[in-house]
């Protein structure tokens, strides 16, 4: 088993690229962490009087059209902030029965989500010479793609790609914007209108902390309101702790306290292995230079061809399509982006029931075996036309598939080729995955 360690996985305090010696190679397989590194971690404190506000607004049903939706009933805390059970997308609405259009997204580990834009980020700090989106993305059309693999996830920095932003298809830049949406989206919290809001703001029991914090006259201005109120929210996200805890087996592991179990040791070179998960290149899993932990991402947007999801009632329409990026009003005409969406976190992966933008799987066994067998076997996945033929990446017009990823691996093979990873490889990747999960003591689980 050392000689298949010995395959150039970049331990967690290396530098990209280098190869590891012997001597690392039995100690991972050994599960122990042959270069143990100190996290820079956002410091428990006392909320301010800000982010108080924010919970209590966080956990307020009230402020829905329905009285029975909060930001928390999609984003539960007791599931890592987010969806509270398997259900593919939430029901919400004036009257609770309106079906959403996407899976519920987690709320943890979003403190360090740059703004979305596409290319990489101006470094002279001239803001008012940043290129539009529409310029950025004609000048992404302009450079051939670089593949992306787990030893060597830098090497693809030259391609100009989307990247940031929040939700699945990036349409907000900051945790304030994000808090809004859902709150007056009619299939979410279906809020009528802000001066609704800012009414019912008025009449909570935290109303005087509204006034302590803004002045005798806050109420006097709905749009002043309604901004610091999703403020307050946002700050709460990002000064509590249980959003951003890093308290993972990964990270105990990360830092020496903690050793992997020999299947979990194993996932985790595979994950690294750009020959076989190759997840890594775009989840990816070394501390910062700075010694910030990793977020299991890189922010950027793929368009991986997950199958159509019948589950969903938006698609009893057969001409509704969710086109992720190129979905949003101001990216219409980019075609080159349909179909792509924010690649999470995979922190907490693994206590999730619902994955993708679509929620068309439940469980990690059917993540693994679709990434894996794709396009192997697609007639495992997907529908089939009038014809019986089947219809490869079904949740896309067909003029728009040619954007499914089937250059970067396990994407790169074809019916007949071997596997990238075989049953036992991705039951180790799985378990690596588990390793993901917060709340870890070193010692127990």
């Amino acid at each position: 088993m050392v000689g298949a360690l010995a395959i150039g996985v970049i331990a967690p305090g290396a530098v990209a690229g280098s190869v590891e010696t012997s001597a690392d190679s039995v100690l991972l397989a050994q599960g122990i962490n042959p270069h143990p590194v100190r996290l820079t971690t956002p410091p428990a404190k006392p909320l301010s009087a800000m982010a108080q506000l924010g919970r209590r607004l966080f956990h307020d049903a009230n402020l829905s059209g329905s009285e029975r939706m909060s930001c928390a009933s999609c984003h539960d805390p007791v599931h890592a902030y987010g969806p509270p059970g398997p259900v593919s997308v939430m029901v919400g609405g004036p009257d609770m029965h309106a079906a959403g259009f996407r899976a519920v997204p987690s709320l943890r580990y979003l403190y360090r989500q740059p703004a979305f834009t596409i290319g990489p980020d101006t470094s002279s700090g001239d803001n008012d010479a940043a290129p539009t989106l529409q310029q950025q993305s004609q000048q992404a059309l302009a450079h051939d793609k670089v593949l992306k693999t787990a030893l060597s996830p830098q090497a693809a920095s030259v391609n100009l790609v989307p990247q940031g932003g929040i939700f699945w298809d990036g349409r907000a830049d900051t945790l304030q914007q994000q808090a809004s949406g859902p709150l007056f989206n009619p299939a979410e919290m279906a809020a009528s209108t802000p001066e609704s809001v800012a009414t019912r703001i008025e009449h909570a029991k935290y109303a005087p902390a509204f006034r302590g914090l803004f002045g005798p006259n806050v109420f006097e201005n709905s749009k002043l309101l309604m901004s610091e109120a999703m403020f307050a929210i946002a700050r709460y996200q990002i000064e509590d702790t249980s959003f951003h805890p890093f308290t993972s087996k990964y990270d105990s592991w990360l830092e020496g306290k903690s050793r992997l179990t020999a299947a979990e040791a194993r996932g985790y070179l595979a994950f690294n292995d750009p020959a076989k998960g190759n997840c890594a290149a775009c989840h990816l899993d070394k501390p910062t230079q700075d010694g910030l932990p990793p977020l299991f991402t890189d922010t950027q947007y793929e368009a991986l061809g997950v199958p159509r999801n019948a589950a969903i009632p938006a698609n009893r329409d057969a001409g509704y399509y969710d086109l992720g990026i190129c979905g949003r009003a101001d990216m219409r005409d980019q075609v080159q982006f349909c179909g792509m969406f924010l690649t999470p976190s995979l922190r907490n992966t693994a206590t999730r029931k619902v994955f993708f933008h679509n929620g068309a799987f439940h469980t990690l066994d059917e993540v693994m075996d679709w990434y894996v067998n794709r396009d192997l076997q697609p007639e495992r996945f997907y529908s089939r036309d009038a014809s019986g033929q089947v219809t490869q990446y079904d949740d896309l017009p067909a003029q728009y598939r040619r954007n499914v990823d089937t250059a970067d691996a396990p994407f790169n093979r074809h019916p007949g080729d071997r596997p990238a990873l075989d049953s036992r490889e991705i039951q180790d990747v799985i378990a690596f995955l588990r390793t993901l999960t917060d709340g870890y003591r070193a010692g127990g689980h």
